[in-house]
């Protein structure tokens, strides 16, 4: 659902840019865009949620859920219990649905059993309790098993992971195939926030910011991948729960982003510089050169 681009609900929405110098200041905050350019708000309440719920996890000021039952998607990492869809535990799952594409695209539960996270989805019972959150990120067999599932879900898009170090990922040899499903198959755009989103709560921040650098990549500069543009702009940059990185990716989709008015996932103040900045590095190396902003 999109709404009206309210600087209040920008502010209340999405604290990437608070620590700014005039971040509270509406008269350097307010924007001037065309009818068609506003945020998703929604998209924005969404994801400033999300992170706000992993800070309370590091830090350890959350309490949400702490007196549920462990939940079912860690006894399924545990490999105590099987994945209910058709009875296989999850090392069979790993070795039986690895490749198997028809699957992976027509039925729809197993991704919250792959990739569990604190908010309710279809099944209810796989909503993470921050006990169980805990219990995961301490538990390096489960985190193994995890990055499994991850490396499954990126052969299933056309991708591979380069680094089980920094998260590095890269086109995969069927990538031309692959893409075409991702086209053709807008929903998997939800799933790839929800794997987002569980990267972050269950240890593997630092794999977030590759994977979104990618898309980004593929959406906006290559233009192999449209009917996941919106989703990245929406949600998959919002996801990164580091705000210097997450900064950055903001800033490179500004850089390759057409029209730039049209441009709405930060304010004006801070597009206007970053472009000057750009425009001053142009004069020194081959950056890609970006539209010019009109400051006038």
């Amino acid at each position: 659902m999109y709404m009206g681009n309210s600087e209040n609900a920008m502010r209340d929405y999405d604290s990437t840019w608070e620590d700014e110098v005039g971040y509270e200041d509406s008269t350097q905050f307010s924007t001037q865009w065309s009818w068609s350019a506003q945020r998703n708000i929604a998209a924005a309440r969404d994801m400033q949620n999300y992170r706000r719920k992993c800070r309370n996890v590091y830090n350890g000021t959350d309490h949400d859920m702490e007196d549920e039952d462990v939940s079912l998607n860690l006894l399924f990492y545990q490999n105590k219990i099987p994945f209910n869809f058709d009875g296989m535990r999850i090392e069979d799952f790993h070795m039986n649905w690895f490749g198997n594409y028809e699957r992976l695209e027509h039925v729809h539960c197993y991704i919250q059993w792959l990739f569990p996270i604190h908010e309710k989805g279809m099944n209810a019972s796989c909503r993470l309790s921050s006990k169980a959150i805990k219990l995961f990120r301490r538990d390096e067999e489960m985190k193994k098993k995890l990055l499994v599932s991850y490396k499954l879900m990126l052969d299933f898009y056309g991708i591979q992971l380069v680094s089980e170090e920094t998260g590095e990922v890269k086109r995969a040899v069927n990538w031309k195939e692959r893409f075409a499903n991702l086209n053709r198959n807008t929903h998997n755009n939800l799933r790839i926030t929800r794997i987002l989103k569980c990267l972050g709560l269950l240890g593997f921040q630092h794999y977030q910011e590759p994977l979104v650098h990618f898309f980004l990549v593929e959406t906006l500069v290559r233009g192999t991948l449209p009917r996941v543009k919106q989703s990245v702009l929406d949600y998959f940059m919002f996801a990164v729960v580091d705000k210097s990185k997450r900064k950055e990716l903001i800033k490179f989709a500004l850089c390759y982003f057409e029209p730039k008015e049209e441009f709405v996932w930060c304010p004006r103040r801070i597009q206007i510089k970053f472009l000057k900045e750009v425009e001053r590095a142009q004069k020194e190396t081959e950056i890609p050169k970006v539209k010019k902003w009109n400051t006038g």
